[in-house]
């Protein structure tokens, strides 16, 4: 029996439970998850990562959803899906794709997986890179700030 290849793509950048959310939903629709993490140098519609790509595709190919782990191509985000021909695509709920427009670049290229959007994790304020890096501002920056005047009023 073939494998039904799922194919799961984003930036994973400061892993959350959103992530992990996105990826079980994803692995639930087949038994083969493939994961496209997308290059530092592809990341366009968001802040740049923090965390180094080859850093993000360990950690991503280290869950134990993913099956499969691959960085992106540099100039043309189809090719890896041309080579994985996976049966679904899935979409993080917050991901900038159109599923419409997808479908007919896809088709363009003579795929036609189903595109599923995965809804969003609900548990917990942390489930967003965004969220996670304002939240260690405002608690280090804090801590930092109190650290600073504990150590005047020692010396």
């Amino acid at each position: 029996m073939n494998p039904r290849r799922i194919v799961a793509t984003g930036t994973f950048d400061i892993l959350h439970p959103g992530h992990l959310y996105y990826l079980e939903e994803s692995k639930k629709l087949g038994n083969e998850l493939w994961v496209i993490v997308a290059r530092d140098a592809n990341v366009k519609h968001k802040p740049f990562p923090i965390i180094p790509e080859e850093h993000r595709l360990q950690m991503v190919a280290a869950l134990k959803p993913v099956d499969h782990a691959i960085l992106g191509d540099k100039t043309d985000m189809f090719r890896p899906i041309k080579e994985i021909r996976p049966d679904v695509i899935t979409i993080g709920f917050n991901q900038h794709f159109d599923e419409r427009t997808l479908h007919l670049q896809l088709t363009e290229r003579g795929l036609a997986p189903e595109i599923v959007r995965i809804g969003k994790y609900e548990d917990g304020d942390l489930c967003s890179s965004r969220f996670v890096v304002q939240r260690i501002i405002e608690v280090r920056g804090k801590m930092n700030d109190n650290q600073e005047q504990n150590q005047r009023s020692f010396s």
